[in-house]
């Protein structure tokens, strides 16, 4: 499955979570994906970005929950479905505006427990999130200053399928 198809998939099921432990799902399932986003961009995404690809799959690692969690088991870790990034810009704003909205649903969830665990637990989540977000913010800048300077391979050559990061 592609990123944005994966990324529209989480948004939906992050607008679906009724309770505190399903939004902490698709928290980590989200950064699950910014992972595996950065790493598939580190290897065959745009050479001038390929660091800051690492660092992106780096942040969505740290901030991914246990694997041997039953709410990633019931459905599985999505971003293991990834099978392409065929329009690195939309994928990156799409992951970016996920993150977004992850970050909201842990402000809210932490808002409302009365449980101090999950409190800290959210907080944990939300700086991963955020930090995982200020990555997808550099690489937007970074492919926006590719297409401005016209550079060698231009972002546009990232961007609508060909097999680069099929």
């Amino acid at each position: 499955m592609d990123a944005e198809r994966l990324i529209a998939v989480s948004l939906h099921a992050l607008a679906g979570s009724a309770d505190a432990p399903e939004v902490m799902v698709e928290a980590w399932q989200a950064q699950a994906l910014a992972q595996a986003i950065g790493m598939r961009l580190a290897v065959g995404g745009p050479l001038d970005l390929r660091a800051e690809a690492r660092e992106l799959g780096e942040a969505g690692g740290r901030g991914c929950g246990s694997a041997d969690h039953p709410g990633l088991h019931s459905g599985g870790i999505r971003a293991g479905r990834l099978s392409a990034v065929p329009d690195v810009k939309a994928a990156l704003t799409g992951l970016g505006e996920l993150l977004g909205e992850v970050g909201i649903a842990l402000v809210a969830v932490a808002c409302d427990t009365g449980e101090e665990g999950m409190y800290w637990q959210c907080i944990e989540a939300i700086d991963a999130a955020d930090e995982t977000s200020d990555r997808v913010q550099g690489m937007l800048r970074g492919l926006r200053e590719l297409e401005r300077d016209g550079a060698s391979g231009g972002a546009g050559r990232w961007r609508g399928g060909g097999d680069l990061l099929s």
